[in-house]
């Protein structure tokens, strides 16, 4: 008897020993879904017979621990608790409630990347038609510019004319004075000496 009260301790040392050893050593489990049915029980071991812990939606996600019996399949649900469900319900593929969520969580984040794209093709926009007037007031003043630029020119252009017959006419009256200088200096010359000559 005492024998075996040793024994059964030794056991019960063992299997507390076995327990921690499998707590403390993380496992990886494959990733399982619920298939699409409103919801499921869980119960505590493979079959109906045992107590159910609770429900659990379709199209959750799950952890699968590989182990089947009764045609349950072991879990480990979205709180972390062990339990069992029927096989039939489980499945390594997401459910169709599963794809859809996926499918508006992406089309959400496409909209939410069109309407960034929207905004920044109005500001671009805006930004073009800014240009675009800064183009026109730019060659408005450019062709005003040269405007300005022909009359001065034009200007100019009178300007030295002005300046050429200026001078022009002052060498004409120049030539005009020395022309009369010329020929009266030696007509003035010629009548004093011969007024001179008759003086004499």
């Amino acid at each position: 008897m005492k024998f075996v009260k040793s024994l059964f301790a030794c056991l019960v040392i063992f299997n507390a020993y076995s327990i921690q050893a499998e707590e403390a050593a993380p496992q990886e489990f494959a990733q399982g879904f619920i298939s699409d049915e409103l919801f499921i029980y869980m119960h505590s071991g493979a079959g109906n017979n045992y107590r159910i812990l609770g429900s659990i939606n379709s199209g959750t996600e799950i952890k699968l621990t590989n182990e089947e019996e009764n045609e349950y399949t072991q879990i480990i649900d979205t709180r972390g608790r062990t339990v069992w469900v029927e096989s039939k319900y489980v499945s390594a593929k997401p459910g169709l409630r599963y794809i859809i969520a996926e499918l508006n969580e992406k089309l959400a984040n496409i909209e939410s990347v069109g309407a960034d794209l929207d905004g920044q093709l109005n500001e671009a926009n805006n930004n073009t038609e800014q240009l675009i007037s800064d183009k026109k007031k730019l060659n408005s003043e450019i062709s005003s510019l040269n405007t300005e630029l022909t009359e001065v020119k034009s200007q100019l252009k009178d300007q030295d004319m002005n300046i050429k017959r200026e001078w022009f006419f002052n060498g004409a009256i120049v030539l005009i004075i020395g022309l009369v200088l010329g020929l009266l200096i030696p007509q003035l010359t010629a009548r004093k000496k011969s007024s001179m000559d008759s003086w004499k």
